[in-house]
Order: structure tokens, then sequence, then C-alpha cells
């Protein structure tokens, strides 16, 4: 019996070691779009124009991240013919990171892969998402990415309850 206690005590401690492994680390996303926060400054900007980028980074193993975002927005000079994620901290205009859509509908979801150090830019507040019109093709509306870590998330339920102590087992079946 205490062979099987063994037993069963390694095979949990196993299960915690790869259920470990698995758990990948999740941040929440999100900027609020506006035409004062985009460089070079817009022309001709609607009064209102706005727009929302949210989302969900969940790091892979062995890999980068997977990103699924929603990006709304309203009230532009036209209808957005592009929207990206780029690398530029706040009043700094930079290079595209992340193609998200072309044309753009507001409302649209997707997913996109991002490396490391991609992710490490964009949790350290780096990046920015803007959308694109035909008449401010640098760019109408743009808001800063923040990031804010989650909760872990796992592929595997949790690993299995322990099995008693030994000198703790139940009475043999007197039944069999």
């Amino acid at each position: 019996m205490k062979t099987l206690t063994i037993v069963g005590i390694a095979a949990f401690a196993l299960a915690g070691v790869a259920g470990a492994a698995q758990q990948a680390n999740t941040w929440k996303l999100a900027a609020t779009l506006k035409a004062s926060s985009e460089v070079p400054k817009p022309t001709d900007v609607r009064a209102g124009a706005t727009g929302t980028f949210t989302g969900t980074a969940v790091e892979q193993a062995n890999a980068g991240a997977k990103l699924s975002w929603q990006l709304k927005f309203s009230k532009l000079t036209g209808s957005g013919v592009a929207a990206h994620i780029h690398i530029g901290k706040s009043g700094k205009a930079g290079n595209v990171m992340v193609a998200l859509c072309g044309p753009c509908k507001t409302g649209k979801r997707r997913t996109a892969a991002v490396t490391k150090a991609q992710l490490k830019t964009i949790r350290a507040g780096g990046t920015y998402v803007n959308v694109h019109t035909k008449k401010n093709p640098a760019g109408e509306i743009r808001g800063q990415v923040k990031a804010k870590k989650g909760a872990s998330t796992s592929g595997t339920p949790p690993p299995p309850s322990p099995p008693p102590p030994p000198g703790d087992e139940p009475p043999p079946d007197p039944y069999p």
C-alpha cells in the first residue's frame, strides 16, 4: 500500500508541474482613440470623432502571444481605410507593428500573432492604435494602448486531488 501511495504522490506532483508549465499570462488591452492624440495633427476632423480598441493578449508556450481585439469608431471624415498598432510613445509617430484591418468597419473583431518582443513593447506602453481615412491618410484618431495583467489561463483542468497520506486510507471493502 505504501508503494501505491508514493506512486500516487509522484503522479500528482508531475501533474502539477505539467499544469504550471501550460499556464499562460493574459493581458487586457485598451485604448481610447481621439483626433487630438494623432500625430501629425489630422485636418478637418468632425467634432466627436472617436474610437475604442479593446483586446486581450494571451502568451503562448514557446512563442509570442495571441492577440484578440475589437475596434470601434464613429464620426470620422470618411470610412476607415486602415487601422494599425504602431510602435510609438504618446506624441510620437512610429512604424506599423500589427495591421488590424483595411478597409475597416466599426465593430471589427480579429486575432493576430505578436512576438515576445512586440508583447513586451505593448505591455510597456510603447504602442498606439490609429485609424486612417482617405482625408487623413497618416491617421485621423489615435490612442495609446494600455495593458493590464489579467488572470493566468491553463489549457488543462486542475490536477486531481492528492491521495490520502499513509495511514489515512479507507478500510478495505468487506464485501468485495
